[in-house]
């Protein structure tokens, strides 16, 4: 009989995040095991129930933002009309966390592991959780193993008092799915520069972001005040801060020189890095940074800060280039060593690539969490 992990996330597909595609990933590949989720419905089009690849999805709620909290608060009891679990298995310490913590404290024989994929920094996580800190510092403490998608993340788990063991294994990548050959002798890498009217000789500068503070995407804005008139932005994404991020393009007079694309559907993000020069993104905080690696394996030089998990990937001059964080003059500067200095180009392209492909692939992670769940199975 297949052991039963039950999983519990404050959100999942077709909502696209790192986390969302972190499970899907994993649970794809481990056949061996039953996963059954609980997380909160958030949008009223999302069915209550379906099966998602490997996973039966059982949502909470009306649709609403609400539904955060009825999966804290009635989430184990779903748990428990849905039968007996060998492992409960929380997706971030966030509302799913709590959710996991309420239903491990009921039944204290099943396993619980918590997966820390948290890209806010640590001051920001307080300002959310601070009035009720005491229990939110349970979600470690009651945690019988915590993998952590980065080493950043993983001191954060013992400064939060984690008892158990923590294990570092990161998010993967789809390497197949962004290699550039079978692309190119398509004759397809121009489709997004004529899309965007530009010329095979203006030079693309990518950032992939949502739209918050974290991301420093105001600060690459005002960086492209200092690169030439030929270097352009594409910026994929949405969220909060777009009016505001219009409204300081508009005030730099970048519009003809910085292109907004909206959200794009994961599928199609491996055109719009191959037909990029650079990609950067001068995050103020980060769990790991999921789409450097997208980048590092579609071929694409990276910059990015030296903060939370990126240090676990990036090597300065080696896998890329560091830039400092709100300092839109030396973001400029270390774009700009990418695009004049070729031979150093292709040294962090062909780098980058290999690390990804050795250390970052979902079939060597997907390997390491299985053997996560047999060891908490049998203990």
């Amino acid at each position: 009989m297949k052991k039963r992990i039950l999983i519990f996330s404050t959100a999942y597909l077709p909502l696209v995040g790192g986390a969302e595609v972190a499970v899907k990933e994993i649970t794809d590949r481990l056949s061996d095991f039953e996963f059954v989720m609980i997380t909160a419905r958030l949008d009223d089009k999302l069915l209550i129930y379906e099966k998602i690849g490997n996973v039966e999805v059982y949502r909470l709620g009306d649709g609403n933002n609400w539904d955060k909290y009825r999966l804290i608060l009635d989430g184990w009891k779903k748990a428990h009309e849905l039968g007996k679990f060998d492992v409960v298995w929380s997706i971030m310490a966030s509302y799913a966390g709590f959710a996991a913590l309420r239903f491990k404290k009921r039944n204290l024989s099943v396993p619980f592991l918590l997966t820390l994929q948290e890209g806010d920094s640590r001051f920001d996580i307080y300002k959310h959780v601070w009035w009720c800190w005491p229990y939110f510092k349970q979600i470690f403490s009651h945690a019988d193993k915590i993998q952590a998608i980065s080493n950043y993340l993983a001191r954060w788990a013992k400064d939060m008092g984690a008892k158990c063991s923590i294990e570092v294994i990161p998010n993967g990548v789809d390497v197949k799915k962004f290699l550039i050959s079978n692309y190119q002798i398509s004759g397809g890498i121009n489709n997004v520069r004529n899309e965007l009217g530009l010329s095979a000789d203006d030079k693309i500068i990518i950032t992939v972001s949502r739209f918050v503070k974290k991301n420093g995407i105001g600060d690459l804005i005002e960086a492209m005040r200092y690169l030439n008139i030929d270097n352009h932005l594409i910026i994929i994404g949405s969220g909060e801060l777009e009016d505001d991020l219009k409204l300081l393009v508009k005030q730099n007079g970048l519009e003809d020189r910085i292109h907004f694309l909206g959200g794009k559907n994961h599928k199609e993000l491996p055109e719009y890095l191959w037909s990029s020069d650079v990609f950067c993104r001068p995050s103020l905080s980060e769990g790991l940074g999921n789409v450097f690696l997208e980048a590092m394996a579609a071929g694409v030089p990276v910059v990015g800060t030296k903060v939370g998990g990126i240090p676990d990937f990036l090597v300065n001059g080696e896998t890329g280039l560091f830039c400092e964080a709100k300092k839109p003059e030396d973001i400029a500067k270390k774009i700009k060593i990418i695009l004049d200095d070729q031979e150093l180009r292709e040294k962090l392209v062909n780098n980058a690539r290999k690390l990804v492909e050795e250390k970052y692939s979902w079939k060597l992670i997907s390997e390491k969490m299985k053997n996560i769940f047999y060891n908490l199975c049998a203990s």
